[in-house]
């Protein structure tokens, strides 16, 4: 049986942060990892832009990288595009969700930050979710919006600005939130930073392990043995990044920190993508 490959879509790096829980989960299973950073970030991009270059762009990627299954590894894009995907596509298509019901779950006092992007605490979807899993809870919600940004220059070599972080986060320290739900897939990429300027949560909460469950699940419905895919071949875990705009320097040695290898690298792709590539525009 052939080796699956599973597409990993997002508007940036964040998505490299669930390429990663997929290959400590699934380590043979070959890895494709698209970023629209042309477009980037979606949070202010209108929804029909959105829409419009994710279905562009993954098809694309797809005529050239058959594809089992394709993840949607950004917040922003999950709300708006996977209705569109699934009907373009018969593969598989996993969105990710800000985990408040498992942080509702094991928080001891019930005092929950969500941590996200300025368009995800805005967005109605994120206050269903409260509404329906977090009932009796303070909920303290946290859009930052340089956040995101920090993080796509940290795989360049550019350090966090960590006063101007731990300013940031003073509002969860004042709601004294003991849980935090990572609602944005670049911010488990500085998990450890986060921890050592917010010592008083315990528990941290993303959706990484969760869509790579998920993955498992739907490569098994697929006629895939789950535990031959816990094996790792002999080859790199993640195959090729294709980035719209310029690739970032340093991402190379940025793979290796997480796991995943060396793998091809190509920038302003696709050309054959007409207006995709153009930094704002469909």
């Amino acid at each position: 049986m052939k080796t699956p490959r599973v597409l990993v879509f997002d508007s940036g790096v964040g998505g490299l942060s669930i390429a990663a829980c997929i290959h400590q989960q699934l380590p043979a299973v070959k890895l494709l990892y698209l970023a629209d950073n042309a477009g980037f970030p979606y949070g202010n991009q209108p929804e029909s832009v959105v829409v419009e270059r994710s279905q562009s762009l993954i098809s694309a990627a797809i005529d050239e990288f058959p594809c089992d299954i394709i993840v949607v590894a950004c917040n922003t894009a999950s709300t708006v595009v996977l209705p569109h995907l699934r009907a373009m596509t018969s593969i598989p298509v996993i969105g990710v969700v800000p985990a408040i019901k498992p942080a509702v779950a094991i928080s001891t006092n019930r005092r929950i930050g969500v941590l996200a992007t300025p368009a995800t605490v805005r967005r109605s979807y994120l206050m269903d979710l409260i509404r329906e899993f977090a009932d009796g809870c303070t909920v303290e919600r946290l859009g930052h919006p340089d956040l995101v940004y920090w993080i796509e220059r940290l795989v360049t070599g550019v350090p966090i600005p960590e006063e101007s972080l731990s300013r940031a986060l003073q509002p969860f320290r004042d709601a004294g939130v003991d849980t935090v739900v990572l609602g944005c897939t670049h911010y488990p990429l500085i998990s450890d930073l986060l921890r050592v300027h917010l010592p008083g949560v315990k528990h941290w909460v993303d959706s990484g392990d969760a869509i790579a469950r998920r993955t498992a699940w739907l490569l098994e419905e697929q006629g895939y043995s789950v535990d031959s895919l816990k094996h790792p071949f002999n080859a790199a875990p993640l195959e090729t990044t294709l980035f719209t705009g310029k690739a970032p320097s340093g991402l190379g040695s940025y793979l290796g920190r997480l796991g995943l290898g060396s793998a091809e690298i190509r920038g302003y792709w696709p050309a054959a993508v007409e207006g995709v590539t153009a930094a704002g525009s469909v």
